[in-house]
């Protein structure tokens, strides 16, 4: 039987008091801001708000469980988490089976924050990430569209006081803070005209009598104290929804199965730490509890609920430690590679790199260490085969190869990676590394911005320190082929077309240090080489270690070198690839 539950301002200060918290089971908070604003929206349109499953949990039972509070200051870099409350009130608690995401939009939005990325900025300068709180314009109008009536949006505070016309923006969180009748009358001390005052009182009036008067919210309370039991129906309300995927699901079975690990902790600060290795990668929590099914040798690999029974999740904690240094210098052997967020192609294929470093009980040493080189060259070569192969390679039917994968790597990792065995088990599911010459050909013409350009570039070219931020360049910079820049050079227009579709290809990419690249811009290659290398007979050497044998000054011959590097380049590929 549903419950009343009160008004959304008593929600909050629950919220606030710690009486509702959240079980373990609960996933991250996942909404984006529109998501928020619709929600307030629909509560000022008075559309239903949907009920909430709560779990009454006795007080003396409270200890056997882990819970973390509401999000209320969301940064999309520093605070994303749920906090760990490590003293939970010595009191009955209630925990939020069904409603985690609403409750804490209604927490952002009414006491808290929200900063995400702006885009061009740097992910670490803290001026990225702006702090934003909900605003409502309260001379909103319908918009047809969307069907929205009251405009809600997150602003910086700069934003909120140099209005556009037809807006007035009252920061939501006032509604909590201040005494109605004072929030009536500071409109008075707006500039506003007769009616906009009188759209905006009822704008205002609104919305405080929604969060303040109305008693919106109904929920239905389990008392059964079995976790088991909780978890069917956590499972049961959830399984449905497409936002909650079927392994956050099994992660909160882990986590509630692990006795001395924190589960939830460590498969998330396991994520960050990886994601920051080298320059940066996004690797997911659906990856991390994959590798513990893998590195365990826990069943099929698969997201399956008999492969999280009590007996594999103790196995998969008493291993903890050997898989999170597995995976952590699996993402270093990679970074040493040059590869980043931007060109791996398949964030999967780190697994069996990542099981094989577990299976030997490898170390950081092994990154640098002499006698693992041709060990490490085979790994990258490998992998860059992998994920170079247009069919991909880790798509479908990938619990199944990275079951076989495993098997392989168990067998024969004594004498090195297993190259041969792992290519031979790929083959028997379809998924040859073999190249036909029509594939290497589509390789040619791979273009500037394909995650596969670098995995290609760094794998014929080999011999270049690439944790050293190497960047994919244009030989010939791509400012100099827009119709303006080829009238000035002289082109004639009739080649505009065919300069165009080319110049952004393999043929006419390198691989460059990045603080060369930025000194580099808009230079042409002749000009720019005989500024970086002067020494005649060492420029020469080293276009020809790029396989650079013409490097015209004029754009209207960049068809030569083009055609010239483009077949040195399928000769170089064909090599490399027919030999592996």
């Amino acid at each position: 039987m549903y419950k009343p539950g009160g008004t959304i301002k008593a929600l909050l200060d629950k919220i606030a008091s710690q009486d509702y918290v959240l079980p373990a089971i609960q996933r991250e908070f996942v909404w984006w801001p529109a998501q928020i604003c619709e929600l307030f929206d629909s509560l000022m349109q008075g559309y239903p708000f949907g009920t909430f499953l709560f779990w009454r949990i006795e007080q003396e039972r409270r200890k056997e469980y882990k819970f973390y509070d509401f999000v209320r200051d969301y940064h999309e870099r520093d605070r994303f988490h749920c906090e760990l409350l490590k003293n939970p009130p010595d009191r009955e608690l209630t925990a939020v089976l069904d409603g985690q995401q609403r409750m804490t939009a209604l927490n952002v939005g009414l006491r808290g924050s929200y900063a995400w990325k702006m885009p061009g900025k740097r992910w670490s300068t803290d001026a990225a990430f702006p702090i934003r709180h909900l605003y409502l314009n309260l001379l909103s109008e319908l918009d047809s569209e969307s069907g929205c009536r009251y405009h809600f949006e997150f602003l910086t505070k700069q934003q909120a006081t140099e209005p556009q016309e037809h807006e007035v923006w009252f920061r939501c969180g006032r509604v909590m803070e201040e005494e109605y009748d004072d929030l009536i009358d500071s409109l008075d001390e707006l500039d506003l005209d007769k009616e906009d005052v009188k759209t905006a009182r009822a704008s205002l009036r609104l919305f405080h009598k929604t969060i303040h008067d109305r008693d919106l919210i109904t929920y239905y309370e389990e008392e059964n104290q079995s976790l088991e039991h909780v978890l069917n129906i956590f499972i049961r309300m959830n399984s449905g929804g497409t936002p909650l995927s079927y392994s956050d699901l099994l992660l909160s079975v882990a986590v509630a199965q692990w006795e001395k690990v924190d589960a939830r902790e460590a498969i998330h600060s396991l994520v960050d730490e990886m994601n920051k290795q080298g320059d940066g990668f996004k690797f997911t929590k659906d990856l991390v509890l994959k590798a513990g099914l893998m590195l365990s040798d826990i069943g099929s690999v698969g997201f399956k609920v008999e492969n999280f029974n009590k007996t594999n999740m103790a196995v998969l904690e008493a291993n903890w430690p050997r898989i999170h240094d597995a995976m952590l210098l699996a993402v270093q052997l990679l970074a040493a590679y040059g590869f980043n967020s931007q060109n791996l192609r398949a964030e999967s294929s780190i697994l069996p790199i990542a099981y094989y470093l577990y299976a030997r009980k490898l170390d950081g040493t092994y990154l640098l260490r002499a006698e693992f080189a041709s060990d490490r060259e085979a790994i990258r070569l490998w992998l860059i085969r992998s994920v170079l192969k247009p069919s991909g390679i880790w798509g479908s039917g990938l619990d199944t190869l990275l079951t076989a994968l495993r098997e392989r790597i168990s067998t024969n990792a004594r004498q090195g990676f297993p190259v041969a065995e792992l290519d031979a088990a790929m083959a028997l599911r379809g998924k040859s590394l073999a190249f036909t010459e029509v594939e290497i050909d589509e390789l040619c013409d791979l273009p500037y911005g394909d995650a596969r350009t670098f995995a290609l570039l760094s794998m014929i070219f080999p011999g270049f320190d690439l944790s050293r931020h190497f960047h994919v360049d244009h030989i010939y910079p791509q400012g100099r082929f827009t119709d303006a820049q080829l009238r000035k050079a002289g082109v004639q227009e009739d080649l505009w077309s065919n300069l165009q579709e080319r110049h952004n290809r393999l043929p006419n990419l390198q691989l460059l240090e990045g603080a060369i690249n930025n000194q580099k811009r808009q230079k042409m290659p002749h000009e720019w080489y005989a500024w970086t290398k002067p020494d005649q007979i060492a420029r020469d050497q080293y276009l020809a270690g790029l396989e650079i044998t013409v490097l015209p000054d004029k754009l209207e011959d960049f068809t030569n070198f083009y055609d010239q590097r483009r077949n040195a380049l399928k000769a170089r590929i064909f090599q490399v690839l027919a030999g592996a």
